[in-house]
């Protein structure tokens, strides 16, 4: 019986040193509330023709939705220490739709992938990861950005909107790539407050077709770019800029019949002022982005100021492309210790086509405005008003202008 007491305790121990030397955190995010919104789009050739009312179009929603102020996910990560300085980590997360009643919202059936990479690090020396990842521009906008990249629109660097434009939330894509797959990353450790980073991303494949009726075909698939990223910190002064370069590159024959060939600026039917291209929406394009932020913490309030540019122009011919760019600036404060606000206004512009007289160019400006009631460390209430209008723009010999506002009141709960 004391043997087999003995053995027992033995095992313990071994397990809880094994423990010791590696750590698992489960975390999340719940974001419920209500959201409401209007879009109007005022077209020039439409208010001409018969049966549209001045040639206005609007549309309102009003909703018990999700993802107002951070969109929801559940998530694993982990660490294991090697010794020497040396451990290994992971992340593992997936995005979360509550209200969708189909796991995660995905069409599959399955979770719907946001990060999930592999890793080593040396302690003076920095990290290396393997897998699906946040891109440097976004690591960059995260933390220099006012609202902490919330999915309402108004924020013209992160360019979202949630229940208007789209059923679920956010149309984040316009003003960078947040995450690209089949990326190797590198870090370095903080040397004198400078840190710097870099992606390398890659997913090429050759194919080939055989079919009764002819030869063997194929083509390419080049999917491919890379990235820089640095900061420094300085007491409390804070500044980042990171530059990538993606490539979407298919060539194939015509048998292929792909469709999503960029042979202008409009990428796959899109038709919006500025439309760029999303992941699977476009190939053939070289899409070029540039983020540069700064923040100052004054004690009482911290102060923000933000810069964007993406150019993504048709690798069969440079003269077709779109560009966007955009400036912003903004306060971060606690009011009270339970009450925090922020405020932000940007303006900034679109060129499509080349930018010659005849083709859309379009001026736009946004502001937000937002607070949070802490319940406790994890739980707040939020309120959150934003506002984004374009100017007239040319499309396909329409003349076009829009505006969009978007106002949630919800809770968040991060685990």
């Amino acid at each position: 019986m004391k043997k087999s007491l003995l053995a027992v305790a033995a095992i313990g121990a071994f397990a809880s040193a094994a423990q010791a030397q590696s750590s698992v955190t489960v975390y999340g995010i719940l974001d419920v509330g209500y959201i409401g919104g209007t879009t109007r789009v005022q077209d020039s050739v439409k208010a001409n023709t018969a049966g549209y009312n001045n040639g206005t179009a609007k549309a309102t929603v009003n909703q018990f939705g999700q993802g107002a102020e951070q969109t929801n996910r559940l998530g694993f990560k982990g660490v294991e220490d090697l010794g020497n300085g040396t451990s290994a980590f992971f992340t593992a997360e997936f995005a979360l739709t509550p209200q969708d009643q189909a796991l995660s919202g995905n069409t599959n059936g399955g979770l719907s992938n946001r990060q999930t990479f592999v890793g080593l690090k040396k302690n003076g020396i920095g990290q290396t990861a393997i897998g699906l990842q946040y891109t440097p521009v976004f690591n960059a906008a995260a933390a220099t950005d006012v609202g902490q990249l919330n999915n309402m629109t108004g924020n013209v660097i992160y360019a979202g909107s949630t229940g208007i434009t789209s059923a679920g939330a956010g149309t984040n894509n316009l003003g960078f790539t947040n995450r690209t797959g089949n990326t190797l990353s590198v870090k370095s450790d903080n040397f004198g407050g400078f840190t710097a980073s870099a992606i390398y991303t890659l997913n090429n494949k050759n194919q080939t077709e055989t079919t009764l009726s002819t030869a063997t075909v194929g083509g390419n698939t080049n999917a491919s770019g890379w990235g820089l990223g640095a900061d420094f910190t300085y007491n409390k002064f804070y500044v980042t800029a990171a530059y990538q370069a993606l490539k979407q590159l298919t060539v194939s024959d015509a048998a292929l019949a792909n469709t999503n060939v960029w042979t202008n600026a409009q990428a796959a039917g899109a038709t919006a002022v500025g439309a760029l291209p999303s992941t699977g929406n476009a190939v053939n394009v070289q899409d070029n982005q540039f983020y540069a932020g700064a923040t100052y913490d004054f004690g009482i309030l911290k102060a923000y100021a933000q810069y964007v540019s993406r150019k993504a122009t048709s690798t069969i011919s440079t003269n077709y492309y779109v560009k966007r760019q955009a400036e912003q600036i903004g306060v971060r404060s606690y009011i009270t210790p339970t009450i925090e606000a922020w405020a932000s206004a940007g303006l900034g512009r679109y060129t499509s086509f080349g930018g010659t007289s005849a083709q859309p160019t379009a001026n736009f400006n946004g502001w937000q405005l937002g607070s949070n009631y802490y319940l406790s460390k994890r739980t707040n209430l939020y309120a959150i008003y934003g506002q984004t209008l374009t100017s007239t723009a040319a499309i396909a010999g329409s003349t076009v202008s829009s505006g969009l506002n978007n106002y949630a009141i919800g809770v968040r709960h991060t685990f």
